[in-house]
């Protein structure tokens, strides 16, 4: 029973409690036109539970809301954004009440690797990203440092010229 990831729905972790179905849509339209957002409630408080998916028409749409909106802010909130997992029916159809307690043994090895290769990709992602904004703050500390030489040589050239006709 492999839980392959859907790669045109993601999950969005963190909302705010303001953050609402429409305002989840709003954020992610720029990205691609969105087939799909739903914010699962609590039954006792009838409030989203802090998260939500967005299903977007195009694959390459949600690969770009994600690598955008991952770690992005929404009503003071740090969102985390990844691929979701297919919705699971615990038990099958029948539920567990019909099936022996080792029905599932056989795929919870393959579940593991699989939650285990995405907690990697992710994990190679945000390393990725972290190592993009720190060579984009070497490039620009750089260009900084080389307009600071390039004025130095000016009042160097003019300090020679100070001390010469002294």
């Amino acid at each position: 029973m492999n839980q392959p990831v859907q790669k045109n729905t993601l999950y969005v972790g963190g909302l705010a409690e303001e953050v609402d179905e429409k305002i989840l849509h709003a954020a992610f339209v720029p990205f691609g036109e969105v087939k799909d957002v739903k914010t699962p409630l609590d039954q006792a408080t009838q409030k989203h539970r802090s998260f939500g998916f967005v299903t977007f028409l195009e694959r390459e749409d949600a690969a770009a809301a994600m690598d955008n909106m991952d770690g992005a802010e929404l009503f003071g909130r740090v969102l985390t954004v990844n691929y979701a997992f297919p919705e699971r029916i615990k038990g099958g159809e029948q539920g567990w009440a019909a099936q022996p307690i080792w029905a599932d043994a056989d795929t919870w090895f393959e579940r593991q690797q699989q939650e285990e290769e995405m907690k990697r990709l992710q994990a190679e992602h945000s390393a990725a990203m972290k190592e993009a904004e720190k060579l984009h703050r070497e490039k620009v500390a750089a260009e900084k440092d080389g307009e600071k030489e390039e004025a130095d040589p000016m009042a160097a050239t003019e300090a020679q010229a100070v001390k010469q006709s002294s």
